[in-house]
């Protein structure tokens, strides 16, 4: 099963008797087996119908929707929730349990750190020019690893850690790239510089792909842990992410330094650091080389979480 990228011009989305068929603006058509297909990924505009849509549900195909030069996510149709209740009640209990609820954030941040550390960790064997700034923030990151068994710290201490690993991390990681790029900080909204524009659209799929991953596992993408509920936020497929960054992260160091993508790729506009269509043909194709990994990681964590929701509340967590 794979996923299908579409971003350039096409007239139509069509499905008739088990067949994908998607007519492009010069005439030419593409006929795909649905059976072959897991998500489909539109960026931009395309003219389809409701009996396309309706095969797409009924195929167990996810749709993600990007809109925009900087390919955010606009929606992501799914064919509804598990039906087992029963997974989403004990996930509302635990939410509502506030030792579970931070046992389980630090369970997802003992998972980011550990990723954050292996990654600057490797990166020292390209750049031991950085050794002195890397040196230092594995040191930090490991240090806040062993406070994270502290007894009796809260969510709120533990966001703290967080947010004080990001920092060392960032200092480190931001050092792997020419000065050329102009990358100092992470910056979302919106990214000024192509590393940023590169680490959102990352963060994007990997986002749509645990919204997709949790939903299938019957859960309410709604309701965290390390991530409180807020209004019109996936919580919990935020929460599953934070390991998976550190992955991503490291596959854009890589496509940088390889030169899949280079600065040319990239327009400035309005403030906005956009990718072209070309550089994002070459970055899905890129990110896919992560996905198959990221994507078991967190239906496996996904199955952790469950089995530890439905034990007993003293159980630890995955």
């Amino acid at each position: 099963m794979a996923t299908l990228y579409i971003d350039r011009k096409i007239l139509s989305m069509q499905s008739q008797r088990g067949i994908l068929i998607l007519k492009h603006e010069h005439g030419d058509s593409q006929r795909l087996p649905l059976r072959m297909i897991d998500h489909i990924v539109i960026h931009g505009r395309i003219d389809t119908d409701t009996g396309a849509l309706g095969a797409l549900a009924d195929a167990g195909i996810t749709v993600t929707l990007l809109s925009g030069r900087q390919g955010r996510r606009q929606a992501t149709l799914i064919n509804g929730m598990g039906k087992d209740a029963g997974r989403r009640l004990s996930q509302y209990r635990a939410a509502l349990d506030p030792q579970r609820k931070t046992r389980i954030a630090a369970c997802i941040l003992k998972h980011k750190l550990a990723n954050q550390h292996r990654m600057i960790s490797r990166a020292l064997t390209k750049r031991p020019d950085q050794r002195r700034p890397i040196t230092k923030a594995r040191r930090t990151l490991h240090e806040l690893s062993a406070r994270l068994q502290t007894p009796g710290a809260g969510l709120e201490q533990l966001r703290g850690l967080e947010g004080a690993a990001a920092a060392a991390y960032y200092d480190a990681y931001r050092r792997l790239f020419p000065a050329s790029l102009g990358f100092q900080t992470r910056r979302r909204r919106p990214p000024p510089d192509p590393v940023n524009a590169a680490l959102s659209l990352g963060y994007t799929l990997l986002h749509s792909d645990a919204v997709k991953i949790v939903h299938g596992a019957g859960l309410d993408p709604y309701t965290g842990y390390l991530h409180e509920p807020a209004h019109g936020r996936e919580s919990l497929a935020a929460d599953i992410i934070e390991p998976m960054r550190p992955k991503l992260d490291a596959l854009i160091w890589w496509i940088f330094r390889k030169r899949v993508l280079t600065a040319e790729h990239f327009t400035i506009r309005d403030g906005a650091c956009l990718l072209g269509k070309a550089g994002r043909g070459k970055y899905y194709a890129a990110y896919e080389t992560l996905a198959a990994g990221t994507r078991r990681w967190m239906r496996r964590f996904v199955h952790g979480l469950i089995a530890h929701l439905q034990q007993d509340s003293g159980a630890d967590a995955p």
